[in-house]
């Protein structure tokens, strides 16, 4: 597919004014039209705020950490477009996106006498994102949010595109909807307070686009590693925009995951075993992608899909991105049962995205004993639930 997108566009503003460079990209879904707003600053900025649907009332959903670094200057920056604006928080981690934390939205919303023109902010990563947004997709049958993702994971992905859902103890989101965001505010500054393990792991994201869509941008990826890590401005203004204008191309052709949207879960089928089998909030989200990518890669190699040249060249990018490249030692046949309940399965049958050419990918199903080969031969003795002990440094 094209390196570039008709539907993206730099214009929010241009140019280096107050913050530093901006971006904007738009998504058009049958769902609904918006903006991804992205670059230094925005969360100050009255621009990013402004165009929203009118409500007294707004709600910012986010966790005690993220609440304590940005909450206040979230508040203060949309308080003159709303009667009042309170807020509500979730634990942080993993393993609290479930019931537990959605009741608990709901019970603010309702004690709150919050109507149907109630606005949501979701401030957060992709947790605190997932379950705002679910809560807005069913409180009155649908109230607008608006998405403000803190790490570059959510900039990157789990703000965009309108999934929305809890988690299962025997599946990952398999309690959800699709919902799409008002807009999705993507303020760089927010990720100078992230620690590096979360930065790390929000890079398994920006890579999975190279592999299924644009080989070009893998390159520069390879390129540009370092002042990735080092969180340059630049790179990280060109990493997030290229990664929301693949993601709002594949969105806006296949809201609802019927067919191309698939790719978009390239490694996570794997990696969503992991999260499972070791229990929800012991590997980070983005190192169980990152490992499940490698996976793929080589189980894509397996099939005579793409070179083994490939398959390590990725192996090698996650690798040097400080990303787990060794799977957990989960019993095989623990493997297949937790990959059975992946939504992506059909009839029993589990089916993987699989890299069909550079920069090109594919659903598609595969023998379980390649997988279990795969899986055996990328697992290397690794103890359960180390994450630590599994990186290549």
């Amino acid at each position: 597919m094209s390196a570039t997108d008709p539907k993206a566009s730099a214009s929010f503003p241009t140019g280096t004014a107050e913050g530093g460079a901006r971006a904007r990209v738009s998504v058009d879904t049958p769902g609904g039209r918006y903006e991804i707003c992205i670059g230094p600053g925005l969360m100050a900025s009255a621009e990013s705020w402004s165009g929203l649907p009118r409500a007294a009332d707004a709600v910012i959903v986010s966790n005690p950490t993220v609440w304590a670094i940005h909450g206040q200057a979230l508040a203060a920056a949309i308080a003159p477009h709303h009667r009042r604006v309170t807020h509500v928080l979730v634990p942080d981690g993993e393993q609290y996106k479930d019931w537990a934390s959605l009741q608990r939205i709901y019970d603010h919303l309702l004690g709150c006498g919050c109507d149907r023109k109630t606005l949501l902010y979701a401030l957060g990563g992709g947790v605190v994102g997932d379950v705002a947004g679910l809560a807005a997709a069913t409180y009155m049958r649908g109230v607008p949010f608006v998405q403000v993702p803190t790490t570059l994971l959510a900039q990157v992905d789990s703000s965009v595109g309108g999934k929305t859902a809890i988690n299962h103890p025997l599946g990952k989101n398999m309690i959800g909807a699709f919902y799409q965001p008002a807009r999705v505010i993507c303020d760089l500054a927010t990720l100078d307070t992230l620690p590096r393990r979360e930065l790390v792991a929000g890079l398994a994201e920006v890579v999975k686009y190279g592999p299924i869509y644009d080989d070009t941008f893998l390159g520069w990826i390879e390129e540009h590693l370092s002042a990735l890590l080092a969180r340059e401005p630049a790179a990280l203004l060109h990493a997030v925009r290229r990664s929301c204008e693949i993601k709002a191309a594949v969105v806006g052709a296949d809201e609802r995951e019927s067919g191309q949207r698939a790719i978009l879960n390239f490694g996570h089928t794997f990696g969503h075993a992991i999260e499972a089998g070791l229990g929800f909030g012991t590997w980070l989200h983005g190192e169980a992608v990152g490992c499940g990518m490698v996976l793929a890669s080589h189980l894509s190699a397996d099939l005579g899909l793409v070179a083994p040249a490939y398959a390590e060249r990725i192996e090698r990018l996650i690798a040097r991105a400080g990303l787990p490249i060794r799977a957990p030692a989960l019993p095989g046949e623990r493997w297949l049962e937790l990959m059975r309940h992946d939504k992506k399965a059909e009839a029993g049958e589990i089916r993987f995205v699989l890299v069909e050419s550079p920069g090109a990918a594919a659903l598609r199903p595969a023998p379980d004993a390649r997988v279990l080969d795969v899986i055996r031969r990328l697992t290397e003795g690794a103890a359960p639930g180390d994450p630590a002990t599994l990186y290549r440094q």
